[in-house]
């Protein structure tokens, strides 16, 4: 390969040429020319083609490989990490229509541990089910889902949650983002168009309910959970909350408030969705908040997913509906689809008849409380004045920033130091009444990287200080 066309070198440029190669490399990563897993040159070669000294080549390639750009092995030779991700993004964080760079670091919340997903399990449980399944059985399924995994699911929600319901009303859904359109879409039919959610929430789906042509007031949360009396003031009659770890701050609404909230419901013969969106991932050895909706089951849509627990490729998940909504919804479903794949329905109930699924949760629980233990003690040495709060919970984590820091700055320099990371003001409606944050999601970095990652943000803020972008208190 005609390495010059891709990295030269000026031996009148005042940087060295070491660097100039290191830059050279890193910037072919990052506009996408090297991939993931391409394999250079080998050090003598590109020195010879580049005509510099071999010992400036070994160099560079060792501060990519320190950096995490690079992976050196014993007998494959040198090549591009294939931890990099050189995908477009979305500008959430840069503020415009440039493509992210490569980062080393993804801090972002929402993604699963792919890498603990209990492959020789689920293949095991696929096998067993597809040796199980008769002709009968390999046509269109129920719209609302096999018979075999709703009665597992209707058994698994009622011990590890305390939902209260029958097979008849589960219904198996793609994840909860079908669950979101299927409720936007049937909510008008029932004569309601506004649909309230927390505030912060997920920004994506507050624009989805937008898009569904719902209103969609924001309904203010603190440490106890949503305000249910400034959610009485917005006039609406349904609303999307996360009661056992609020998404993104993780409090857990109280015992005051679910009854509160109910009583809403109740008065204004409204509706709450409850998305337990990371209910099987409570880390605290102490008692999980059972499910809102044993409080009301004729009030509360109660909707899971597999997408944390497994892998967000795996769109597989559930909506325990009231019965007065129930056939509204199946009516919904039928003119969108057909159903979820027969083969996967089956599998998942094999993986949760078999016991396997309550395994591989013990297990996953387990590395999460090692990598959340890492965090907490690296916010701490790092992020002086920072606080953790909320749920001991999930994949992620909400970090209030003392008032003085820049968040926006922050998040800037962090991406500089390879580490992407979402502020706390982009989650909520109303940005300029919220205090800065980050909300950092640790389940995708190996263990021994958490520590670093968050080294690279305390070194953010540092610089941050140093150069005087923070507030004045």
């Amino acid at each position: 390969m005609p390495w010059n066309t891709l990295i030269d070198v000026a031996r009148e440029d005042v940087l060295p040429l070491t660097a100039q190669i290191r830059d050279g490399i890193k910037r072919e990563i990052a506009e996408g020319a090297l991939h993931p897993g391409t394999r250079l040159p080998s050090s003598r070669q590109l020195a010879e083609d580049l005509r510099v000294s071999r010992s400036v080549v070994v160099e560079a390639y060792g501060q990519l490989v320190a950096g995490g750009y690079l992976e050196a092995t014993r007998g494959s030779g040198t090549r591009v990490a294939t931890h990099l991700d050189r995908g477009t993004r979305m500008p959430t964080l840069l503020g415009d229509a440039r493509p992210a760079p490569v980062i080393r670091w993804d801090l972002r919340a929402g993604g699963a541990d792919a890498s603990a997903f209990p492959q020789r399990e689920w293949l095991a449980a696929y096998q067993r089910a597809a040796r199980r399944l008769g002709p009968r059985d390999l046509g269109y399924p129920p719209v609302s889902g096999v018979p075999a995994l709703r009665a597992e699911l209707a058994r698994y929600l009622g011990r590890a949650r305390g939902v209260h319901t029958t097979p008849e009303h589960v219904m198996v859904v793609s994840g909860f983002a079908q669950t979101l359109g299927l409720v936007c879409a049937t909510l008008p039919r029932t004569g309601l168009g506004a649909l309230a959610v927390e505030d912060p929430c997920h920004p994506q789906q507050r624009q989805f309910i937008v898009e569904s042509g719902l209103d969609c007031p924001s309904v203010p949360v603190d440490e106890h959970g949503i305000d249910v009396a400034a959610l009485a003031r917005t006039g609406a009659r349904a609303v999307l909350v996360t009661p056992a770890h609020q998404f993104p701050t993780g409090a857990v609404l109280s015992a005051d408030r679910r009854a509160a909230l109910v009583r809403w419901a109740e008065d204004v013969d409204g509706w709450i969705i409850e998305d337990d969106y990371d209910g099987d991932l409570w880390l605290d050895h102490g008692r999980r908040p059972t499910a809102l909706q044993r409080l009301s089951p004729s009030r509360v849509l109660y909707a899971g997913t597999a997408s944390k627990s497994l892998a967000s490729g795996m769109r597989l998940g559930w909506l325990v509906a009231p019965p007065r909504l129930r056939r509204r919804l199946e009516e919904v479903r039928s003119q969108r689809d057909l159903g979820c794949d027969v083969f996967t329905q089956h599998a998942f109930a094999e993986l949760l008849d078999g016991g396997e699924l309550d395994r591989h949760l013990r297990r996953q629980r387990e590395r999460l409380r090692a990598r959340r233990e890492v965090f907490h003690e690296a916010v701490r040495r790092r992020l002086p004045g920072a606080r953790i709060v909320g749920a001991f919970a999930g994949l992620h984590a909400y970090v209030q920033l003392p008032h003085r820091v820049d968040e926006a700055a922050l998040v800037a320099r962090a991406l500089r130091r390879s580490v992407l990371v979402r502020g706390g003001r982009s989650y909520h409606h109303r940005s300029w009444q919220s205090g800065p944050a980050l909300v950092v999601g640790y389940a995708g970095v190996p263990r021994s990287g958490v520590a670093e990652a968050v080294r690279e943000l305390g070194e953010a803020y540092a610089e941050s200080a140093a150069d005087g972008c923070l507030r004045s208190a």
